[in-house]
């Protein structure tokens, strides 16, 4: 079966960075064949897309909210995806999720068919 593994999280002040991964494995066509994306959940709140690439990893989309401190990218031969996030925020605090889809454009919760447990990422201030 399907199986996103995350990890990277941890606790981290304001400014700092951390990096997260996510290893896919059990999928049917080839890593590369599919758009990767990074969504959140903070507590009491709704998951929220963070960021997205397209299969090829040519094409890159971002929250707003994390748009020029956070970077994703994609490695097809380690059927692997991370988000570096840099500058981190308290607000940024929330359980971080890697999901699958087909659509690197597609920013809601639906449009993803596979989904990690999540790393939670915590930031002091």
């Amino acid at each position: 079966q399907v199986q996103l593994v995350e990890s990277g999280g941890g606790l981290v002040q304001a400014g700092g960075s951390l990096r997260l991964s996510c290893a896919a494995s059990g999928l049917a066509l080839p890593f590369g064949s599919y758009v990767m994306a990074w969504f959140r959940q903070a507590p009491g709140k709704d998951r929220e897309f963070v960021s997205s690439i397209s299969w090829g990893g040519g094409s890159t989309y971002y929250a707003d909210s994390v748009k020029g401190r956070f970077t994703i990218s994609k490695d097809n031969a380690k059927n692997t995806v991370y988000l570096q996030m840099n500058s981190l925020k308290p607000e940024d605090t929330a359980i971080y999720y890697c999901a699958v889809g087909s659509d690197a454009t597609a920013t809601r919760v639906s449009k993803y068919y596979y989904w990690g447990q999540g790393t939670q990422v915590t930031v002091s201030s």
